[in-house]
């Protein structure tokens, strides 16, 4: 049984606990603001920024307080071509070093992604002292939870930081989240993060998923973060429903620049946030003159119908990503076709 939107109190119980939730009215000081563009935003054009972009983003997080920048996937070279994908799929050292020039700058950390099965996390992953990166966020679905906690171990022995990202949840039973993040917190990894791949979820479901989290990962010593879709234009909405949970780690998307409908806009959080170092000024500076050049170049992302209905459906939004390429508009036959597979 998948979660259900229907029955999600009777799966993660409801509300009477009486567990006292965050004033998010309140100062916050233990919230890390994870920026995610150049990563899932290059799912949009294939990683083919141009460094005067990578670069402007990266002074413009600076300036914004933003804590962590993640560069893009340390993807195998071997296993994808790289004639096909631009440099921030690879996101090699050498790569992230020519971009932030300079030493890096205080109050900022660098991070990459490493997929499970995708990545050669054995040689490409250096020590933590050769290499400007200083967080390894590693993406699973709960069926290889033990391959992921392999690479954890790598990128710990290592020196980096390391997160856990167990995509896809919507599609597991209670039971099965329970375990496999249990299984990841035994581990040395120092923060798990709640994932909503398909933009399927509603507030309701996340803020108890995520107390369910922030349960587990404190009994380990270790956080928990979140990482939204926007399919159904909840992305914002799910992340503070997080933090209300105890998730301390926030990631979004400038613009919510993102795969299919995008992410949590990182703009739209940073002017939340009760924070005096956060500013909103330099992302709205950065998306005047990139991201606005970005769309006029053709590059599409965001809320659409055909992500609200497989938002909907909690279906992988690929089938939706072909409709609008196609250019459909016959909605109605769309989800006529996604109903019949659901």
């Amino acid at each position: 049984m998948a979660v259900d939107k229907l029955s999600v109190k009777g799966l993660f119980g409801n509300d009477d606990s009486g567990k006292v939730e965050r004033n998010l009215m309140s100062f916050l000081p233990e919230l890390k603001v994870v920026d995610c563009t150049l990563r899932d935003g290059g799912l949009t054009n294939d990683f083919f920024f141009t460094d005067d972009f990578a670069r402007a983003l990266y002074l413009a997080n600076i300036k914004a307080g933003v804590d962590y920048m993640e560069f893009g996937y340390r993807a195998s070279k071997e296993m994808f071509d790289t004639a096909k994908f631009g440099k921030w799929k690879f996101s090699s050292d050498e790569d992230i070093k020519e971009i932030i020039q300079a030493d890096k700058a205080e109050g900022i950390k660098l991070s990459i992604m490493a997929d499970v099965g995708r990545c050669d996390y054995q040689t490409d992953i250096r020590d933590r002292a050769d290499s400007p990166v200083d967080l390894v966020r590693v993406a699973t679905y709960i069926n290889t939870i033990p391959a992921a906690v392999a690479m954890i171990e790598d990128a710990h022995s290592k020196g980096y930081e390391t997160s856990c990202n167990i995509m896809a949840i919507s599609k597991s039973t209670n039971e099965d989240i329970r375990t496999a993040v249990e299984q990841v917190c035994s581990s040395n990894v120092d923060m798990v993060y709640v994932v909503d791949s398909y933009g399927s979820l509603y507030p309701e479901q996340v803020n108890p998923l995520c107390s369910m989290y922030v349960e587990i990962a404190e009994k380990y010593g270790k956080t928990v973060g979140i990482h939204a879709h926007n399919n159904q234009q909840l992305a914002f909405a799910n992340t503070i429903e997080g933090m209300r949970a105890g998730v301390h780690y926030l990631d979004a998307t400038v613009s919510s620049l993102g795969r299919g409908a995008g992410n949590c806009p990182l703009e739209i959080l940073l002017g939340f946030l009760k924070n005096p170092k956060y500013h909103i000024d330099p992302i709205l500076i950065f998306i005047e003159k990139h991201i606005m050049a970005l769309r006029e170049s053709g590059v599409k992302w965001g809320y659409d119908i055909p992500y609200l209905l497989t938002g909907i459906l909690n279906q992988h939004p690929r089938s939706a990503i072909q409709c609008i390429e196609a250019g459909r508009t016959d909605y109605e036959q769309f989800y006529i076709e996604l109903s019949d597979n659901f």
